[in-house]
């Protein structure tokens, strides 16, 4: 045996090692396509939301609380329908992807990717609860987007690092928001359904095109 195939099999035995702790530590099966779901969900979301703010805001008889159908519960009910629909997509392209290359897909990784994410989105939960309780609706949107990319940055370290990026991406546009609150529904079109699309179509491209 040369040393030049000495040398090969060397490297090969490293890279076998480097995957195998990539796999023990990070949650690798998130699939691309799953950002593209939950994006499609929300602009569905958006586009509904949009045609009931319309309709609610131009009917004449929305300035008369006594007779207008009650706007928040209905878009509080249409949020959670998003998420649920979001999550359900996504979970199962993640499946489908984690079956495909023969991985587990609850493990101590992904175990340690769900408490990190989690963190953040239920002090963020509550703190969007506050504000509705406090009347402020206009910052909901961009409370939204910055716990999310908080999310997202706390548990890209068990996963895929690519997803810190959208994490900055969606603080960088919840902060803007705050400052334009009006703009609320088109910033989180924006955040969490072109962002995610985006997203998602370039982690399918970079790692399960081929």
């Amino acid at each position: 045996m040369t040393d030049q195939s000495q040398t090969e099999q060397s490297l090969e035995t490293l890279q076998d090692i480097r995957r195998m702790m990539e796999r023990s530590s990070r949650f690798i099966s998130l699939s691309g396509l799953s950002g593209v779901s939950a994006g499609v969900c929300a602009l569905i979301g958006a586009w509904i939301a949009h045609g009931w703010l319309r309709s609610y805001y131009m009917d004449p008889d929305s300035l008369d609380s006594t007779t207008r159908d009650p706007l928040l519960p209905r878009m509080i009910f249409l949020a959670l329908a998003v998420l649920i629909a979001a999550l359900a997509t996504s979970t199962w392209f993640t499946w489908r992807k984690a079956r495909k290359s023969q991985l587990p897909i609850w493990d101590h990784a992904s175990k340690k990717l769900a408490i990190n994410m989690a963190i953040p989105l239920v002090a963020g939960g509550f703190f969007v609860l506050g504000l509705l309780d406090h009347r402020g609706w206009n910052y909901v949107a961009p409370a939204c987007l910055v716990f999310y990319g908080l999310a997202l940055v706390n548990a890209s370290k068990y996963t895929l690092t690519d997803i810190r990026y959208l994490g900055l991406l969606e603080i960088a546009l919840g902060c803007i928001n705050m400052y334009y609150p009006h703009y609320g529904l088109y910033m989180w079109t924006a955040g969490f359904g072109i962002l995610h699309i985006i997203y998602g179509l370039i982690m399918w491209w970079k790692y399960e095109k081929v």
